[in-house]
C-alpha cells in the first residue's frame, strides 16, 4: 500500500508539473528574463526568497523533474556565489536523497529479491567501498544527477552514507554551475558551462580517491605477499 502512495504522490506531481507547463519557468531564456525582478524580490525579503528557492529546489530535485542545472544556475544568478553554495549544496543533497529514497521505497525491495543474485557482487563492492564509487560517480559529469539517484536506491548503501558523499561529491559541480550564474549574460546555453578542460579535471578528480584506494590496496597485496 505504501508503494502504491508514493507512486501516486510522485505521479500527480510530475503531471502536474508538464500540464500546468512549469517547465518554461526553469528555463535559462526565462532566468535571464526575469533575473532583474528575481534580484529585487531577494532584496525585499532574503529569507522568504531563501526558503521558497530552496523548497522548490528540493521538489525538483527529489521528483527528478528536469531543471535542477538552470536552478543551480539561478541560485549564483540571483543569491551570489557563497549564499548560492549554500543554498542548493544542501537543496541539492536532500533532493537527491528524497529521490534516493523514492526508488528505494517503490522498487528497491523488489529488484533485490528479483534480481539478488546478480546484485550481489555489487551491493558487497559498495559496503566496502561504496563511498568512494558514489563520489566519483557524482563528480564526473558525464553522469546525470538524477539517473545516479535512481540508481543508488536499489543498492544497499545507507541514506546517511548517501547523504553525506553526495553532498560533498557535488560541491565541485555546484560552486562552477553557481559562479558561471554570475555571468549570465555570457551564458548562451548549458553546455557552456562545462568546457571540456573542465570537465576532464572534474572526471580526475572524481576518480582520484578510487584509483588511490585501489593502488594502496594492491601495494599492500603485494607487501603482504613479499613478507610472506
Amino acid at each position: 500500500m505504501k508503494r502504491f502512495v508514493i507512486l501516486a504522490v510522485v505521479a500527480l506531481g510530475i503531471g502536474a508539473f508538464f500540464a500546468l507547463g512549469l517547465g518554461q519557468y526553469l528555463s535559462l531564456e526565462y532566468l535571464q528574463a526575469s533575473r532583474a525582478h528575481a534580484v529585487e524580490q531577494v532584496n525585499a525579503a532574503p529569507l522568504t526568497a531563501s526558503l521558497v528557492f530552496f523548497v522548490v529546489y528540493v521538489v525538483v530535485t527529489g521528483l527528478s523533474l528536469p531543471g535542477a542545472a538552470v536552478m543551480t544556475v539561478a541560485a549564483g544568478a540571483i543569491f551570489g556565489v557563497w549564499w548560492g553554495v549554500l543554498l542548493v549544496s544542501f537543496a541539492s543533497s536532500v533532493g537527491a536523497t528524497i529521490a534516493f529514497l523514492i526508488s528505494r521505497l517503490v522498487l528497491g525491495d523488489w529488484v533485490q529479491r528479483r534480481f539478488g543474485s546478480y546484485l550481489e557482487p555489487i551491493n558487497r563492492g559498495f559496503e566496502s567501498e561504496g563511498s568512494f564509487y558514489l563520489f566519483s560517480l557524482r563528480m564526473v559529469p558525464l553522469f546525470p544527477f538524477f539517473i545516479v539517484n535512481l540508481l543508488m536506491g536499489l543498492t544497499r548503501i545507507s541514506v546517511l552514507q548517501f547523504y553525506v558523499v553526495s553532498q560533498l561529491g557535488m560541491l565541485a559541480g555546484t560552486f562552477v554551475f553557481v559562479f558561471a550564474g554570475t555571468q549570465l549574460a555570457e551564458i548562451h546555453k548549458l553546455g557552456d558551462v562545462l568546457s571540456p578542460g573542465l570537465m576532464i579535471a572534474l572526471t580526475l578528480l572524481g576518480l582520484f580517491p578510487l584509483i588511490a584506494k585501489k593502488l594502496i590496496g594492491l601495494v599492500a597485496q603485494r607487501r603482504a605477499r613479499t613478507s610472506s
